[in-house]
């Protein structure tokens, strides 16, 4: 699906109303598992719902598709699965790792892009992890970065309608500034962390 494509339907979601929240939640699932790049996504839930609806979206539709991913790589397609991972030895650091220390190491991996993210789907599924830690730390995993998106989205969407409407002060730019900034601060941060903790287990 080309960039383009995604704008199309986009601008489609966006005349439904609430009702394109659905559709988003079900493309964005779909991009989970089938190797997608989720960003434009991720942007245009926060230009078209704004911040906290956006990342409820975004968040729900990531958490299907990762959930469906985690659970086909596990019971329908684990020797595929199998022989692709072969190729990443990382994948079995973090297999040991989740041995040792379960959900944690799910929750770090989110957090730092060591990993592509939907095969990592995929790959923890052969993994000893319960389905339903998998969906706690990955929720709580990918939550900053999606966090920074659906804000930077909403950040494009306030200004497309600046012209529009001139209701927005400078201090109230000045505020959501400083928020996108301090996010961004924060999920720097959290992955410099997370990186940091994964050392500790060769990942």
């Amino acid at each position: 699906m080309g960039q383009e494509r995604i704008l199309h339907l986009l601008d489609w979601i966006s005349s439904l109303g609430w009702l394109g929240g659905l559709y988003l939640v079900l493309l964005y699932a779909l991009a989970c598992m089938t190797f997608l790049p989720g960003s434009l996504f991720t942007l245009g839930a926060g230009a078209i719902y704004g911040f906290l609806n956006g990342v409820a979206l975004i968040s729900v539709g990531s958490l299907i598709g990762s959930s469906l991913s985690f659970l086909i790589g596990r019971y329908v397609l684990r020797g595929y699965i199998q022989r692709k991972l072969k190729r990443h030895p990382k994948f079995q650091a973090i297999d040991q790792a989740i041995a040792i220390e379960g959900w944690k190491i799910v929750l770090l991996s989110r957090l730092s892009p060591i990993f592509p993210f939907s095969l990592l789907n995929y790959g923890l599924g052969l993994t000893q992890i319960s389905l339903a830690h998998f969906m706690m730390a990955s929720w709580l995993g990918t939550l900053p970065l999606i966090s920074v998106y659906v804000y930077v989205g909403m950040l494009a969407g306030n200004l497309a309608h600046l012209t529009e409407a001139h209701q927005s002060s400078r201090m109230e730019w000045s505020l959501k500034i400083i928020g996108l900034l301090a996010t961004i601060a924060l999920t720097v941060y959290t992955t410099k962390l997370a990186k940091n903790a994964l050392k500790k287990f060769q990942v």
